[in-house]
């Protein structure tokens, strides 16, 4: 009797397990609309991409093999030169000017960003409460105003004759800065501008890092005291190796924030005094619309985002060896 109720048992298991399975989700069909779901989902974003960030970029391209001036545009016509345009950028003695000028404008304002941002992300997190929603406050006011109005703010603020900044140093007993004229100089054009940015970007930072050390234990914190650490060990021992990505992540956005800057450099002087505070962007629009040398400003376009491309191909680089480091 054991025996047959054994076989009975195994006679109908395979049957027991085929009707229990989920439906639809076992053939080759279901397997197939499984994995081309998310590539449906991404369609639109891929499409609007295509339409409004790569057809730019390739008429862009096209345009930087052209001799195309004012001539060519009246007339409709297509006076392709090939590499010559390129040829010319990368033999003058400017473009390799403005992209060191460039790179190390980058430089020092991501370091600026970074270092005061991380300050005030953690003042944030030691704050009261009704404090710290004031300071926050602040800070998305800051974010929100836009850039042109931000821009002629400071514009008003660093103004030579009727400026705040130059009042107050004057009462200061700097009597000599009454009429300064801040953008008459490449280093002062470039502090306005510093200053312009780092104040932008700050918001950004300082509420990003705050929002991540919510999600450190704070028994972590209670033992590095109990240890005896300071503040600077409880940041490096605590808080910095476990906000890593987001230093890293958030280093990469500002670089290329900085790097493409474009409305506050242009807006304050132009590019500024004598062409000195220019930097790739500005340097592109103005060869390309400024002196009419359209083929001219797209290979440097061109050539800007290669420049931008390498710098953030170098910095993943080193992102990815920290991280197996860390492995």
């Amino acid at each position: 009797m054991a025996v047959q109720l054994d076989e009975a048992a195994e006679g109908t298991a395979p049957r027991t397990r085929k009707r229990g399975a989920p439906p639809g989700r076992s053939g080759p069909g279901g397997r197939r609309a499984a994995r081309g779901a998310p590539y449906l989902l991404l369609l639109p974003a891929l499409l609007a991409t295509a339409v409004f960030l790569g057809w730019p970029l390739v008429r862009n391209l096209v345009l930087s093999f052209q001799n195309l001036n004012m001539k060519e545009l009246i007339q409709h016509l297509t006076d392709w030169r090939g590499l010559g345009n390129y040829q010319e950028v990368l033999g003058s003695d400017q473009f390799w000017r403005v992209t060191l000028r460039t790179i190390a404008f980058t430089a020092v304002n991501v370091v600026l960003i970074m270092v005061l941002g991380t300050l005030l992300g953690l003042l944030l997190a030691r704050l009261g409460k009704k404090m710290r929603l004031v300071l926050s406050a602040a800070l998305v006011l800051a974010w929100a105003m836009p850039v042109i109005a931000a821009t002629t703010v400071f514009q008003w603020l660093f103004d030579s004759r009727y400026g705040v900044v130059n009042w107050l140093l004057a009462h200061l007993g700097w009597h000599s800065m009454a009429h300064y004229d801040w953008v008459g100089t490449q280093f002062s054009t470039f502090f306005v501008i510093t200053v312009l940015i780092v104040w932008q970007s700050l918001p950004f930072v300082a509420l990003n890092l705050y929002a991540a050390t919510t999600t450190i234990a704070k028994e972590l914190y209670e033992a590095a005291r109990m240890d005896g650490a300071g503040t600077w060990k409880i940041f490096t021992s605590v808080t910095f190796p476990f906000l890593r990505p987001f230093f890293l992540a958030t280093t990469f956005l500002e670089v290329i924030w900085v790097f493409k800057a474009f409305p506050q450099i242009f807006a304050i002087n132009q590019g500024g005094p004598d062409r000195l505070t220019e930097t790739l962007p500005i340097y592109a629009f103005t060869e390309g619309v400024g002196n009419l040398h359209f083929g001219m400003g797209a290979a440097i376009s061109v050539l800007t985002i290669v420049v931008l491309l390498a710098l953030t191909a170098y910095y993943l680089r080193l992102t990815l060896k920290q991280e197996e480091d860390a492995l």
